[in-house]
């Protein structure tokens, strides 16, 4: 008992003159692990020179127990413990330091930051993390698809032509083109976490006031806002989360992180599938306001980006962000944040964040901006705050074609944009492709009727895939049908009575047609071509194109959509669990030439069968180049510039985008040579350049 006392004893007194002695990380001589650096002599790093643990001075809980239960459990094996591995990358950067003869600030910067990132470890802050960035991602992905999942049926609720159709399906990538440029350029002079926050506020409204946009110009316009907010979300996504990861987790945990555009893919394609075909699902206040099925589905794809949106009120800043822009204090309490959750979530509390002080660069970019906006109207301070922010985007863009930086930023703009053109021209042309050939089936199965004439008749069925040529129809009633892809040729109408008529693709061709009534039809003037028409009543025409939901929206739009976004999932978990074991280059490029080699396939069959077998094929093996050239852009940039970096690559992204899909589409029906070797050829320019380029999954974030 009394020997016990003694022990309790020491163990008390020890504790007072060291409070933080359990928390000290100790090495396999028993030294303990504190300073970065210099340490204490810089003014800066870790907490050190405590005083050692004495032998005797162990809590009464693990009194009994033998050193051997302590061992760590893969020391039988060989493998060396976590913390040994941690001492020996510091140990290694260490002496890279002390080889180079100078060591700039932003470099002391990273490679404190990064042994900072290890003692705060990868937890429970990381992953709720990643789920709202994520959710972030899955918006941006709902948003490409949302239109056109919708086309379908706003065609006919708005009556749109082909050429208005190309551009509703254009405008959102016009607007995330724009929006990647500006919002990425901002992340890095205002903040990642403010800037997100904006544009998925900005995604959330847009998409509330289409849903309700009546009129194709609204419509189109609330499209346009919502892409400018939405697109600028990739970027900041991918330079946010990248700056709470640590070397070694890095690759994977970007890489997990694509997984939610596939899911945003899979989201879309099954709610659509839900909602649109249900055309139950609505509203109407006369003929004026239209609130169908499809604006229901526009409303429900806004959910990620409100949930995203939600999430960001409990996110910090990024720390890095604040130190780049001298806010230590912030940066210090964020990271302590950090660490705490992380370790309290793992069990052991009792971990103290014993960072002191960190290294901050010189910038007087903020005092200048507050500067020039301590005078003047609150307008006048604005104007003087957005001129100088956007001069000092734009200097941060041309800063990437610098000296050190422009062969990079050529090989990124090439390898992205001969991503994009194949990957958004063949996702575009596959499925039009599909939509031509159940086309070419329809039209061969069409019904002609030459030189019929029919008196007095009572027409109270629908027609579908007729012509009718120099027929004459006297004293005729049409009422309470439909007609789909009727045509009608050098025909007589006289007489005739047409009520309650709803149709699509209908039209009356070098026609007469003398004293007939048009009732609450959807026939206008515009669908007679070159007709006679004499004393041709029209009253109380309907206002849209209103068939059939249930039997016009075909349910191969939706499947064929849900199977290319699950197709990219085995090519999302291999890419994630080998991009730090191989590579990003290796992966991007091999990702790349093999994704070539899958569109010559399309030569071997092609029906609707095989085209959306090739379209899995080719979705699920581009997905790790993707995954592969997003890990590799955050880290090529330093911290200054790198959502700059990514926004103005991610917009020639966009552009590629539209530029391929545009050029895709014009061959759809005339021959499938072009598109195959355009794909093919950009693919393998985009895979041979990356093999050029740096690896980075051994580099600390800059």
């Amino acid at each position: 008992s009394l020997i016990y006392m003694l022990d309790v004893e020491a163990f008390i007194q020890g504790s007072a003159c060291d409070p933080y002695h359990n928390n000290i990380y100790h090495q396999g001589d028993g030294d303990s692990y504190g300073t970065y650096g210099q340490g204490g002599q810089d003014g800066y790093g870790y907490q050190t020179d405590y005083p050692p643990q004495e032998e005797d001075a162990a809590s009464d809980v693990t009194e009994g127990h033998d050193e051997e239960d302590q061992m760590y459990e893969g020391e039988y094996q060989g493998i060396p413990h976590p913390d040994e591995v941690k001492a020996a990358r510091r140990a290694a950067r260490a002496k890279a330091r002390t080889v180079a003869d100078v060591v700039s600030d932003q470099e002391e910067l990273a490679e404190q930051y990064e042994d900072i990132m290890e003692d705060c470890g990868h937890g429970r802050f990381q992953w709720t993390l990643f789920v709202v960035l994520g959710l972030a991602l899955m918006a941006d992905s709902v948003e490409c698809f949302v239109v056109a999942l919708v086309l379908p049926s706003a065609e006919k609720d708005m009556c749109l032509s082909h050429a208005e159709k190309g551009m509703l399906g254009l405008i959102v990538f016009l607007g995330m083109m724009f929006g990647a440029f500006i919002w990425g350029g901002l992340a890095d002079k205002v903040g990642r976490r403010k800037c997100l926050i904006i544009v998925l506020a900005m995604n959330c409204i847009s998409a509330f006031f289409s849903s309700f946009a009546q009129g194709y110009g609204f419509f189109l316009f609330f499209r346009l806002v919502s892409g400018i907010g939405i697109g600028g979300s990739v970027p900041i996504v991918y330079a946010y989360f990248s700056e709470f990861l640590q070397m070694d987790k890095r690759g994977e945990h970007l890489s997990w992180l694509c997984m939610f555009w596939m899911m945003g893919g899979i989201y879309a394609s099954f709610t659509a599938w839900g909602i649109i075909p249900r055309y139950g699902w609505g509203f109407s206040m006369g003929t004026e306001f239209q609130f169908h099925s499809w604006r229901v589905f526009v409303l429900v794809c806004a959910l990620p980006a409100i949930a995203a949106f939600l999430g960001l009120m409990f996110m910090p800043e990024s720390p890095r962000f604040l130190l780049e822009n001298a806010k230590h204090d912030e940066a210090w309490m964020i990271l302590k944040q950090v660490h705490d959750t992380n370790w309290r979530a793992k069990g052991e509390p009792e971990r103290v964040f014993t960072v002191t002080h960190i290294k901050t660069p010189k910038t007087q970019e903020d005092e200048f901006i507050e500067i020039q906006t301590a005078t003047g109207t609150a307008f006048q301070r604005w104007v003087v705050r957005t001129l100088t922010l956007t001069k000092l985007v734009m200097k941060n863009v041309l800063s990437l074609f610098g000296r050190d930086l422009r062969l990079a930023t050529l090989l990124m703009a090439i390898i992205w944009f001969t991503m994009a053109f194949s990957f958004y021209g063949l996702s575009v042309w596959f499925p039009d492709m599909i939509k031509h050939l159940q086309h070419e089936e329809y039209e061969s199965k069409v019904k002609v009727f030459n030189r019929e004439k029919v008196e007095q008749f009572h027409f109270n069925f629908s027609l579908e895939n007729q012509v009718h040529k120099e027929g004459e129809y006297i004293n005729d009633k049409f009422i309470n049908i439909e007609m789909k892809s009727v045509k009608f040729e050098d025909s007589l109408f006289e007489d005739c009575y047409f009520e309650n008529i709803r149709s699509t693709d209908t039209i009356f061709e070098n026609c007469t047609i003398r004293s007939t009534v048009f009732y609450d039809t959807d026939l206008y003037e515009e669908k007679f071509i070159d007709c006679t028409l004499e004393n041709v009543t029209f009253l109380h025409n309907k206002k849209g194109c209103h068939l059939d939901y249930e039997e016009e929206n075909d349910v191969l739009i939706y499947l064929v959509s849900f199977l290319g976004s699950l197709a990219v999932l085995p090519g999302n978990i291999i890419s994630a669990l080998f991009m730090d074991k191989i590579g990003r280059i290796k992966i991007i490029g091999g990702s790349m030439l093999i994704s070539a080699g899958c569109t010559f396939f399309l030569f071997l069959s092609f029906s609707q069968a095989a085209i959306i077998a090739w379209q899995c094929l080719f979705c699920g093996v581009s997905v790790a180049a993707w995954n592969g050239i997003q890990v590799i852009t955050v880290e090529l940039y330093p911290a200054s510039k790198r959502a700059t970096a990514f926004g103005v690559l991610n917009a020639i992204c966009k552009f590629a985008a539209i530029l391929g899909s545009s050029i895709f589409a014009s061959f759809v029906g005339i021959t499938k040579v072009i598109p195959i070797l355009l794909s093919f050829g950009a693919l393998v320019g985009g895979g041979v350049l990356a093999l050029k380029l740096p690896e980075t999954r051994e580099k600390v974030l800059l």
